[in-house]
């Protein structure tokens, strides 16, 4: 087995270079230099991390059955800043440009940190490695010091800080959750949305910035917190009580109106209540989206309530078929696309609640809070995937950020008229292509009559073909509908994207999820 995930990971790191060095030949300045290094280096460390894992030898246990991911996850950050710094300039935005710079060195730092881990634990000391990393490392802080203010250095080494005690908290707390990639690619978002958020609260200026952004930095954050506080208080006492659970439902209202609600409060400058009532019900179009959205999510309950009835009448032990836990899938990109094309910022908004539902809901199942945390234990444990093998059931919460990301990493402020030129225009549906079509198609066809497999994987020719077709078909259809969307001609470049972000699928251990959008975002914003 270890041949084969060998040539399995392989191919992934060749499919990441191949994006590596076409956002280099797209941009080509220091940045992009750096990122190569970065590459080549955390390719290195990533075979150094994989044999950890298999010896048993790393310090946090992290997910099995998957390979650490340390290369595809370390390119995330510092390509989506390059392409974001590349972006505003073309738009002459001088602020958005230097904050692709620190997004982009902040990415590089926290690659570099979780590379030098793991070259620090592996025995013996695996020396051209460490010479690599020296080098890499050298050449991204060179490029740093002359590329980066002082404000901009403590703000990287600040994120840094906050990554550190994150990862170290989350790691030890939850076992098997995460591989290193995936932890440095959650826990490396957290903490940067954490800094913003301190950042922007100790300057706040009269109405500078969007609510909107600050709806998400406040609800990510606060969420998070109440996560750690619960989590710290339930280790002294035992959390399936009706005692802990009615402190459980007090101490959120109490985090919620006395600290979440002021906090956003400050930061927009009236009340948020309110701001959110008439955000939501401001144009008659809104209306129409919400009453389509809870129908939705109706019917989303009602397969589940379904699916475990049909469970208990059999009474065996029954799993979901891939196909009918891909009907999520399709509930999701019949609730993402109206949105995206009728009202963007609405959708923002809603993902944002969205995501704090379900994390708070995660938080109930996990604790067990009565009464409804043993009901959703049962009613969610059918719908597990062999990804969710440790304590949390994330797979659902990934499948949101996957198709918000985009949406929520759309630099509105860079983009004249609201939307990109050329491939660009495409960038908030990449979470729609790249996980609600692609994914999806590629799951059902490739289980259902794929033959030819790729080698070293589970994954058929089949499934990826259609994957590949069925996302320019869905191109085809959002040029058709969505009057903003102007491609001018740069056809082949998505075509390009389109193969390389599916092939990537069939290849990665990782959440497809959570890395195949953002893949697909860096290559159409190149």
């Amino acid at each position: 087995a270890g041949i084969m995930l060998n040539k399995a990971v392989l191919v992934e790191s060749l499919l990441v270079f191949t994006v590596v060095l076409l956002v280099h030949a797209m941009v080509w300045d220091r940045f992009s230099w750096c990122a190569v290094a970065l590459a080549i280096q955390a390719f290195y460390v990533q075979f150094k991390w994989d044999r950890l894992l298999q010896l048993g030898g790393a310090v946090f246990q992290f997910r099995g059955a998957a390979n650490s991911g340390l290369l595809p996850a370390s390119m995330v950050m510092p390509l989506l800043g390059v392409v974001m710094k590349e972006r505003c300039r073309a738009a002459g935005i001088v602020y958005f440009e230097r904050f692709g710079i620190v997004v982009a060195s902040t990415g590089m730092l926290l690659a570099l940190f979780l590379s030098v881990l793991a070259v620090g634990i592996t025995k013996p000391v695996p020396t051209n490695t460490c010479i690599l990393t020296g080098i890499a490392g050298s050449i991204i802080i060179y490029t740093m010091k002359h590329s980066l203010t002082v404000s901009e250095v403590i703000e990287v080494l600040e994120v840094l800080l906050i990554f550190v005690y994150l990862s170290m908290i989350l790691l030890y707390l939850l076992p098997r959750c995460f591989t290193p990639g995936e932890a440095l690619l959650v826990l490396g978002g957290v903490s940067f949305v954490l800094n913003q958020l301190i950042k922007r609260s100790l300057n706040v200026i009269e109405g500078r910035g969007d609510p909107i952004d600050f709806f998400l930095l406040v609800a990510v954050v606060g969420v998070v917190l109440l996560g750690l506080f619960f989590t710290v208080l339930f280790i002294f006492m035992d959390s399936g009580t009706w005692i802990s659970s009615m402190f459980f439902h007090m101490m959120t209202a109490v985090l919620g109106l006395g600290v979440i609600m002021p906090w956003l409060y400050r930061l927009i400058q009236r009340n948020p209540l309110f701001w959110l009532l008439h955000f939501l019900f401001q144009t008659q179009t809104r209306l129409y989206l919400l009453v389509y959205w809870t129908f939705l999510a109706a019917s989303a309950c009602g397969v589940v309530f379904y699916q475990n009835a049909k469970r208990s009448s059999e009474s065996k032990k029954h799993q979901a078929s891939t196909i009918t836990r891909k009907y999520f899938h399709f509930i999701v990109v019949a609730t993402y696309v109206p949105g995206l094309i009728y009202d963007r910022q609405l959708l923002y908004v809603a993902a944002v609640l969205c995501l704090a539902v379900f994390i708070f809901l995660e938080y109930v199942r996990y604790f067990r809070i009565k009464p409804f945390g043993q009901t959703l234990r049962h009613l969610l444990s059918l719908f597990l995937d062999e990804r969710d093998s440790g304590p949390l059931i994330l797979t659902h919460i990934y499948l949101l950020l996957g198709m918000s990301l985009p949406v929520w990493l759309f630099p509105r402020s860079c983009a004249p008229k609201g939307t990109l030129p050329g491939a660009g225009a495409l960038v908030p549906y990449s979470g729609v292509l790249a996980v609600g079509v692609g994914d999806t198609i590629a799951s059902v066809f490739g289980s259902t009559m794929g033959e030819i497999k790729w080698p070293g994987t589970k994954k058929t020719f089949e499934g990826t073909m259609t994957a590949i077709f069925a996302q320019i078909i869905a191109v085809a259809l959002i040029l058709i509908f969505d009057s903003s969307v102007n491609l001018n001609s740069s056809y082949a470049w998505i075509l390009a994207s389109v193969s390389l972000v599916s092939l990537l699928e069939a290849y990665t251990t990782q959440i497809d999820n959570l890395l195949l959008p953002l893949y697909l975002q860096i290559m159409l914003m190149a």
